[in-house]
This record gives structure tokens, C-alpha cells and sequence, in this order.
């Protein structure tokens, strides 16, 4: 929508057609691979704070722009319970309360509500970024990561991977998707990722060395099994061509602001549809 702006108006940033901007509220999926993009189209620096509302209710909300976290709203006719990851999919998974929850650790958030919802999993995978008061970040969600080889690469570890990559290599990415590749004869494993870029990077190899390293730095089951690439060998990644994400959300029936493409999957589905259709499109 901002880019539509720009065109009609033929200004530069925003900030030339509404210089009273101040704040933007986001919500949704990760802010973290976008920030620069919005930065550079809005041209000025404004307030960014992140929300937590579902369908199922209003869970949290950032009070402070330049600090990590959501304030969870404990108060809000919500009841929470948090299954440890590894719980889920169990015949009695077990749950914690809010006073045994712990940092660093990721849950899967399980409610209750007034509105009727008993012990629903939201399928969302959260961390507590403190315990006083109780804040939170979105991490992922239940059925997108990868573990193929043990490595537990969560959709927040991604995140700030390509983003610092991004920074290093003076690239704006638009969207991403990333699977395993799995063992052959030939060649151990590897992570494959498709990114399409609003700006592409000085240097693919950089930026994905520097992914490779950010990685590392955020997740250290990654970089055990990346350790002299005896499990996971350097990640694959492809440049896609403008427009190749929008094109496989339509042909799904999922265009439009509530549908997502799927940052990471523990199989080759996803990659491979959009890499078929990709080369249908560039015959």
C-alpha cells in the first residue's frame, strides 16, 4: 500500500505525504526482515511496536519500541498454560503455568478463553523474553522449522539471520522459504532457501556466508551440525524472480493480507511446488 502511495503521489517516502507520521503497528509474522524496507520507504524515523491479536483473542502488545518483547495480557479473559516444544504431539503433554515458565525456552501456547476456547493450542511457539512482567516474543510456529538433522532452527533464529545478512550485504528481502535437503550417496545434508529480494544483495556468496554465520551465532544446534559440515554442509540458496511468492499464494487461493507464505517446513512440499511453478513461468 505504501508503494502505491509513492506512485500516485510521485514522492519519494512517505514521510513527504504525511510528514505527521509516527508510529506503525505491526503484527503477524516477524517485523524483523522488513524493518529496513519500511525504514527506507517512510523516510524518516517513526516508532515501530509490534501486537499479538488473533481470532482468538488479544494475547500481547510491545509498550516500549526499542525494547524485545510484548507485555502479555494476563488480565484479558485469558487463561494461559505453555507446552515445552518437545511436548507437543504427545498422548499427555505436559504444560507449564506462568509461574515455572523459564527464559529462553520455547513454548507452544495452549488457552482457554470466556469466549469459549478450552485448552486450545494456537499453533504459534513463543519465548519469554522476561518474567517480570511477563513479556514474550513470537518465535515460530508449531509445523514450521527445521530439524531434519537436529539442528532446531526455529522461524526467530531465520529471521534475524537473513536480516543480518541483509544489513551486511545492503539487501531488502521480500519473502522466504526454506526446507532440508536431505542425505545422498554424493553429499551430506543441507538447508535450501528460495528468497525473493526487493533489493538484492552486492554479493549472493556474502550474504549467504554471513546467513551461515548469523545462524551459528543464534542457534547452537546449527552450528554444532554445521562444525566442519559434518551433518549440514553450507545452505543452497536461490534468488527467486519479482513476484515468484505472490504467484504461489495464488495459486493456492491465499492472496491477501491473512495468508502467509511459510518460512521454513521439516519436508520439501512447499520448496519444490514453488520451484516447479517458478520454472513453468521462466520456460
Amino acid at each position: 500500500m505504501l508503494k502505491r502511495i509513492l506512485d500516485i503521489t510521485q514522492k519519494k517516502t512517505i514521510a513527504e505525504v504525511w510528514p505527521n507520521l509516527e508510529l506503525y503497528i505491526n503484527g503477524g509474522v516477524s517485523f524483523i526482515p522488513y524493518r529496513k524496507q519500511f525504514e527506507d520507504i517512510i523516510g524518516k524515523k517513526i516508532n515501530f511496536l509490534e501486537i499479538y491479536n488473533a481470532s482468538e483473542g488479544f494475547i500481547a502488545a510491545q509498550e516500549k519500541p526499542d525494547e524485545e518483547g510484548m507485555l502479555l495480557f494476563i488480565e484479558h479473559g485469558i487463561f494461559f498454560e505453555f507446552m515445552p516444544v518437545e511436548e507437543y504431539g504427545k498422548a499427555n503433554p505436559k504444560t507449564l503455568g506462568l509461574t515455572t515458565v523459564t527464559l529462553n525456552k520455547n513454548y507452544a501456547i495452549v488457552i482457554s478463553t470466556t469466549g469459549g476456547l478450552w485448552r486450545y493450542i494456537m499453533g504459534d511457539t513463543v519465548m519469554f523474553t522476561s518474567l517480570n512482567p511477563y513479556k514474550i516474543k513470537i518465535t515460530g510456529r508449531l509445523k514450521h522449522y527445521m530439524n531434519a538433522f537436529g539442528e532446531e532452527v526455529m522461524v526467530d533464529n531465520a529471521d534475524k539471520a537473513i536480516a543480518a545478512a541483509a544489513q551486511k550485504t545492503n539487501a531488502v528481502v521480500k519473502d522466504y522459504t526454506a526446507a532440508p535437503v536431505y542425505f545422498t550417496k554424493q553429499s551430506n545434508g543441507a538447508h535450501e532457501w528460495l528468497i525473493e529480494f526487493d533489493k538484492a544483495p552486492t554479493d549472493l556468496d556474502l550474504f549467504v556466508k554471513e546467513m551461515d554465520t548469523a545462524l551459528k551465532n543464534v542457534n547452537s544446534d546449527y552450528e554444532a551440525k554445521r562444525q566442519k559440515d559434518i551433518a549440514l554442509r553450507m545452505p543452497v540458496v536461490h534468488a527467486m524472480p519479482e513476484g515468484t511468492f505472490t504467484a504461489w499464494l495464488r495459486s493456492k487461493g491465499k492472496v491477501g493480507g491473512q495468508h502467509k507464505v511459510p518460512r521454513l517446513s521439516n519436508e520439501r512440499k512447499i520448496v519444490e511446488e514453488i520451484k516447479k511453478l517458478n520454472a513453468l513461468q521462466h520456460k
